[in-house]
């Protein structure tokens, strides 16, 4: 712990001692300074995330780096608000038993094979992704197949690879689906239409090209899976699975939810309709929504707060909001902006390829949401400089997703599901057993959205 305590301190005053000497001034390598030790504090002590978060925005306010009116400014809580809105409704969804009916009625499948089962899994968790979000998602996903492999007397881990995969493609399909979703849109104007538009559509295509792939580097366990299929039968199995009745409860929370997903996906048209600022109902509804289950719900009203909300999580990305925020208060940004610009030489195409690479290759060691946190000042900087954005926030969202998939720690759920595993199976995963193919559906996925992005006006 010590080597790492010294290492963050000698990279963080070197960052700052180096963007001084290209040009930034003092308050600007301290901002750079500061948040380059929070990033790294939290790869090498990811328990104390949130400590070391206190410690640097204690830092920015003591040295003036910025004012408490700024940090307030920067610190995103319209996106916290979000999030506190769809974690309430998450926790009812839960209570009322709707992913457990979802995931054994949807596994209903006549005749199953095990590329069947990959191909269910394999959509299941995608699209569950899209419609709650990528942890909430996993964590029922990974019960099920446990379930399952257990009946079949198989092994988890392959199958259980698989649907994080899924999950992390499937999560940038739109808004709702990652935090990092939700954050680009507020702070670029997206809206959920353009999420469906653009977003979903290759999010499919990354998808059926991850179920190729994992299908082929799986062969014998998929092999195994079918005899296993053949000689014990798939209909007790699911007979079984099928415990949770669509009761009245379920059914007034799925029509909450699908309510609430009906009136974000229109928030672009009601807000022009009814002359409302940009996203004010992407944000309000899921506060109107929540709002309106804890009076349905008033005895369980605290417990939703309290235990289904995770503040813990929240007030770090409070936090490295307004880190983040303060490189754009200082004018450090602009300054990257522009070495950026020189170093791309003005391309608009060369630039969005640097955005996407990195952000796939950082999300890969770091959780996609600092990452993005960090470029999206970045990003807006280059507005300035006369750069069409839009491209650059796809890019953005793709490299985050889709990087998460390349390493044991590159995504949330990828940790979640993992420690699941581990705790209900105590199969410890090593590095190299997932690298190979976390690289090697990372680094098609993440091609093909390269093309697409270069190639397609329809980003531009």
């Amino acid at each position: 712990m010590l080597k790492k305590f010294i290492l963050l301190i000698f990279i963080s005053l070197g960052l700052g001692i180096f963007t001084k000497h290209i040009g930034l001034n003092s308050q600007q390598a301290l901002a750079i300074s500061i948040f380059s030790a929070s990033i790294l504090g939290t790869l090498f002590f990811w328990d104390f995330r949130v400590a070391i978060s206190f410690l640097g925005v204690a830092i920015l306010l003591v040295t003036k780096t910025i004012d408490l009116e700024n940090l307030i400014r920067f610190a995103s809580l319209e996106v916290i608000l979000f999030l506190v809105g769809m974690m309430v409704l998450v926790g009812l969804l839960r209570e009322v038993g709707l992913f457990a009916w979802l995931v054994t009625l949807i596994l209903r499948v006549r005749k199953l094979t095990a590329k069947k089962f990959i191909l269910v899994i394999s959509v299941i968790s995608a699209l569950l992704s899209c419609c709650v979000d990528e942890v909430t998602s996993i964590i029922f996903m990974v019960a099920a197949i446990l379930e399952i492999c257990d009946y079949f007397e198989v092994e988890a881990t392959p199958y259980v690879i698989i649907s994080i995969i899924m999950t992390n493609i499937g999560s940038m399909g739109t808004v709702l689906g990652n935090p990092i979703g939700i954050l680009i849109a507020t702070k670029s104007g997206l809206t959920f239409e353009d999420f469906i538009l653009k977003a979903f559509p290759i999010m499919w295509i990354c998808l059926l090209t991850a179920i190729f792939l994992v299908i082929f580097w799986y062969r014998k366990a998929i092999k195994k899976l079918d005899e296993k299929i053949r000689e014990l039968g798939a209909n007790e199995m699911l007979i079984k699975l099928i415990s949770v009745p669509p009761e009245r409860q379920l059914k007034l929370g799925l029509g909450i939810f699908g309510v609430t997903l009906f009136f974000i996906s229109l928030h672009h048209r009601l807000e022009l309709l009814w002359k409302l600022e940009t996203n004010t109902l992407l944000l309000s509804v899921p506060l109107i929504s929540s709002g309106l289950v804890m009076i349905w719900k008033w005895r369980r009203a605290r417990d939703y707060i309290v235990k289904d909300v995770d503040w813990w999580t929240l007030l770090f990305f409070l936090l490295l909001f307004a880190k983040a925020g303060t490189l754009k208060y200082t004018g450090a940004t602009d300054v990257l902006a522009q070495k950026i610009s020189f170093l791309v030489r003005g391309n608009p195409s060369i630039l969005t390829s640097v955005i996407l690479w990195i952000s796939a290759a950082g999300s890969s060691v770091l959780d996609n949401v600092v990452l993005v946190a960090a470029f999206i000042p970045i990003v807006q900087s280059l507005k300035e400089l006369g750069f069409v954005l839009q491209p650059l926030w796809w890019a953005l969202l793709f490299g985050g997703c889709l990087g998460g998939n390349v390493t044991l720690v590159g995504s949330t759920a990828n940790i979640v599901a993992l420690g699941i595993l581990e705790k209900e199976k105590n199969i410890r995963m090593t590095f190299f057993s997932w690298f190979w193919i976390g690289l090697t559906v990372g680094l098609i996925t993440t091609a093909v959205v390269w093309l697409a992005l270069l190639l397609l006006p329809f980003y531009r």
